[in-house]
């Protein structure tokens, strides 16, 4: 299996099975884009998401916030649909609301900010995407 730290199936499973509110950075209503097909699926798979754009847009019936210092309550996960070298804002902010998690999207990848997220004491996934890791949590019960 893998050996990056960002990849460990513990903190997966977790965010996969015990959080119930997923931030999705970079979600707007366009239904073409991966960040509008991921939100539906966690929505498919019981998790409320809240669409964090600037243009705070109301995405698949849930209220956008144009930051996450907007949402007025608590985020476990923050899902991050950005280039790798504009997510790690992202990460601190997410640290600084207090989520219980941090994901970033397959392709995402920002060392320094996993080091800084993990040092903070909050686990951060990076490389890949729910969709993908929802069947492998599945069968590794």
């Amino acid at each position: 299996m893998a050996t990056t730290p960002w990849l460990d199936r513990d903190n997966i499973r977790r965010m996969l099975e015990e959080s119930k509110t997923w931030a999705v950075v970079g979600l707007s209503g366009n239904p073409h884009r991966t960040a509008f097909r991921i939100a539906e699926f966690l929505q498919g798979h019981d998790k409320r998401i809240v669409p964090i754009h600037p243009d705070a847009p109301t995405v698949l019936g849930e209220q956008g916030y144009a930051t996450l210092a907007d949402v007025p309550f608590d985020i476990d996960v923050v899902d991050v649909f950005r280039r790798s070298e504009a997510a790690g804002q992202f990460a601190d902010e997410a640290v600084a609301v207090g989520a219980k998690g941090v994901w970033f999207q397959l392709g995402v990848v920002d060392e320094a900010a996993f080091e800084r997220t993990t040092a903070a004491g909050v686990p951060m996934v990076m490389d890949t995407c729910p969709k993908i890791e929802w069947p492998r949590t599945e069968w590794e019960r």
